[in-house]
């Protein structure tokens, strides 16, 4: 068998090949052609898997490394009994170390007391769940809408976007991207949403570019509707607005999910999906043992210092989210090569922790956040 493979797919070469003839590409430059006698895919978000790429293939399988589907058409596949799969959850901790990176660097900025923050998290699935977590650990208040959950779960625990709107002072998004029905997420944020925010209100999207009205955000921060916005995630991708971006707080190139585990997490996934499908004995792989971080262990003197202070200390020294956002502004060219060749980002298990005349809470803490702890 044939198989076409996105070539930044990360530990992927040389695991198939003894089972199957794997050509490597970039994954916008995947082809029809390629694909004529290729009975499997496995994809990123840049290949666009529709009619005009699958149609007179030998596709029957398709397998994105990615929690987002949305560069999939789902609907031709179906009718065309091409099976497909994504990765749901493959790096909701990578975005749960982003989102942790990017407060506690706003927190340094605004000298935010995260104890008397409203954090609204819009989207409540794998990685929305984590963030919630993250934001009742770190002392915030969190107000979670996910309409199709609400409908599901009941409505305990979960407030409208109204609510998210008038109650929230910070605000995360954490929804796929859905152009029709009731729960449509195009443009979720436009003029009329931004309008009704605070002043003082902070927004954050990290999960696709177009949930976000480009347009209306440049007039919210140009005029101060908001205090500030945080991208990763952006409209005509590579192609980003630069004026926009040079409003931004915070703006990185599509990392949020780029932590090395989020990605080896994303791989397993797919090659596990392709070897059920076509009784591979790869049913159960996994990458082996990842890279360790620069510097696995930090020791922090407590004295002196609140809880709060430590916990970003130790977040900022695992992934400072400012490095990728310094990389983006000094070369936006080169937005695709800076999500391809993506520097080593562990998540917080791999980190341990020492702490010198700690607090009582601050070892909890630190370890339900995820870091080890050291005696």
């Amino acid at each position: 068998m044939k198989v076409v493979a996105d070539d930044k797919i990360p530990f992927l070469k040389g695991i198939l090949e003894p089972f199957a003839d794997v050509v490597y590409k970039k994954g916008a430059e995947i082809t029809q052609t390629d694909l004529v006698d290729a009975q499997g895919l496995i994809t990123r978000t840049r290949t666009k898997c529709n009619a005009k790429l699958l149609s007179n293939t030998a596709v029957k399988f398709i397998a994105t490394a990615t929690i987002g589907y949305d560069h999939i058409d789902t609907n031709y596949c179906d009718q065309n009994s091409i099976s497909w799969t994504n990765a749901p959850g493959c790096n909701s901790g990578s975005v749960y170390q982003y989102i942790a990176s990017v407060l506690s660097t706003l927190a340094v900025k605004y000298n935010l007391d995260f104890s008397k923050q409203v954090l609204g998290v819009i989207g409540v699935g794998n990685v929305g769940k984590k963030v919630v977590r993250l934001g009742e650990l770190l002392g915030t208040q969190v107000y979670l809408n996910d309409p199709p959950r609400q409908r599901q779960q009941g409505t305990c625990g979960f407030v409208s976007l109204d609510g998210i709107v008038r109650e929230c002072n910070i605000i995360t998004i954490h929804v796929p991207l859905t152009h029709s029905g009731t729960d449509k997420t195009y443009h979720l944020v436009d003029e009329g949403f931004l309008r009704r925010l605070s002043p003082n209100t902070i927004l954050i999207n990290s999960s696709r570019g177009e949930v976000v009205d480009t347009a209306a955000l440049k007039k919210a921060l140009k005029e101060k509707w908001i205090r500030a916005a945080v991208l990763d995630v952006w409209e005509n991708e590579p192609n980003i607005d630069q004026e926009l971006l040079g409003l931004l707080d915070i703006a990185t190139p599509h990392i949020a999910g780029y932590s090395t585990d989020g990605k080896a997490n994303g791989t397993a996934m797919s090659v596990q999906a392709l070897s059920r499908e076509f009784n591979l004995p790869l049913k159960e792989w996994m990458p082996e043992e990842l890279p360790d971080p620069e510097t696995p262990a930090f020791m922090f003197d407590c004295s002196g210092k609140t809880e709060q202070e430590v916990v970003v200390q130790a977040i900022l020294s695992t992934y400072a989210v400012k490095d990728d956002d310094n990389r983006l502004r000094k070369s936006v060219d080169t937005f695709e090569a800076q999500r391809g060749n993506y520097p080593n980002r562990r998540e917080f298990h791999a980190y341990s922790v020492q702490l010198i005349n700690k607090h009582s809470t601050i070892e909890k803490t630190l370890k339900n956040l995820g870091f080890n702890i050291l005696s």
